[in-house]
């Protein structure tokens, strides 16, 4: 296990990356404290750990219904992260195809509620129902199972609330595409969101103060969505031409690391396209030449240290460009080509100044 910014990496299960935000076992110290409060006594407490640590494992398994779903339409997961208020499953994209995006947004809960029907079938052979105490704290009814068993309904309940970034929020978006266009749809669906978010907190204002933290998960993961959709409308349809840079330099594999550090320290360009004559062999990345300084020195060459270059025609949409820079982060620069040379390249910074460039030019 190791660290990755502010995340612990818990190992690979299926192909995806398992992550525990470092905010996580604030959450134990939490329950932990509420048992405590609430029971007095350490089996009271042990039981709550124990709950929320089986509660999480459910999550796991709900994000996994997501990503394995997704992974049949041929959209992958980078990554899974355990937060205190749930789980996230990074998917690369989202189906355009608004089927697929309530079958995969659906699945989550799917799974909660083949756990919780699978407790019940267990506890009602063996008979081990409790009746619930409405003294108890939390959901701790005498029986464990049967506290995991509501806890799954509760989740799968509770991500079915119709606002991103719950799966509720997805599966309405997807229905209202059918009548609108998927913009229309992520519009309407994102202001239903901030509605309730808006009714969550003024609820925790005068209840439950977490609440106000949900209303503030779903206000963010409403308006993301609504700016993730609006930057894909204000790209689509445009060439790759009109955003990328042709004023640029090169490196040629053979060359020392020193000419690259020269040429990074000359100017302000980080990655560079490197031409073996007239022909792209790979892209030399500002970590991949520090990388190599530190390796082979500054008399390494580029070609110890490149990568494969990720290519795009001119002609291309820009909007297809930028989910395929999102969904792989490694790619920082995109040569673009046309007719098999290369006239241009592109990244992330380059197509937020095209589209301040286009705004400031509507506002006129």
């Amino acid at each position: 296990m190791k660290w990755s910014g502010w995340s612990l990496h818990l190992g690979r299960v299926a192909g995806i990356d398992l992550y525990m935000h470092a905010t996580f076992p604030l959450l134990f110290v939490w329950v932990g404290f509420l048992y405590w409060v609430q029971t007095g006594t350490l089996g009271g407490v042990l039981f709550g750990l124990a709950f929320i640590a089986v509660l999480f494992f459910c999550v796991v398994l709900h994000e996994y219904g997501h990503a394995l779903t997704a992974r049949r339409y041929g959209i992958g997961t980078r990554y899974i992260t355990l937060l205190p208020i749930g789980g996230l499953a990074a998917l690369e994209r989202m189906p355009k195809d608004p089927r697929q995006e309530i079958i995969v947004a659906l699945m989550g809960p799917a799974v909660n509620i083949a756990i919780a029907f699978g407790l019940f079938v267990l506890l009602s052979l063996t008979g081990n129902w409790a009746p619930m105490d409405p003294e108890a704290p939390l959901m701790m009814p005498a029986n464990f199972l049967q506290s995991v068993l509501f806890a799954n309904i509760f989740l799968a309940v509770f991500n079915m609330i119709p606002a991103f970034p719950m799966d509720g929020g997805r599966v309405l978006r997807a229905a209202l595409t059918f009548r609108m266009g998927r913009d229309s749809a992520t519009t309407l669906a994102a202001r239903i969101g901030q509605t309730l978010a808006i009714g969550f907190g003024i609820l925790g204002l005068f209840g439950n103060p977490f609440l106000i933290l949900i209303a503030v998960f779903i206000w963010i993961g409403a308006a993301s969505e609504a700016g993730a959709t609006l930057l894909e409308t204000q790209l689509r349809n445009k060439p790759v031409a009109r955003a990328m840079i042709t004023d640029f330099h090169t490196l040629a594999p053979n060359a020392p690391l020193s000419h690259a550090v020269d040429v990074t320290l000359a100017g302000k360009q980080t990655d560079f396209p490197v031409l073996d004559g007239n022909r792209v062999v790979g892209v030399a990345h500002q970590t991949s030449i520090l990388r190599g300084l530190r390796d082979y020195g500054l008399d390494g060459q580029v070609a110890d240290i490149m990568t494969e270059a990720v290519t795009a025609d001119r002609r291309d949409d820009l909007a297809t460009l930028l989910e395929a820079l999102q969904q792989d982060p490694e790619s920082r620069l995109v040569c673009i080509m046309d007719r098999g040379a290369l006239v241009g390249v592109i990244d992330m910074e380059n197509i937020s100044e095209y589209l301040r460039i286009q705004s400031a030019l509507h506002e006129r």
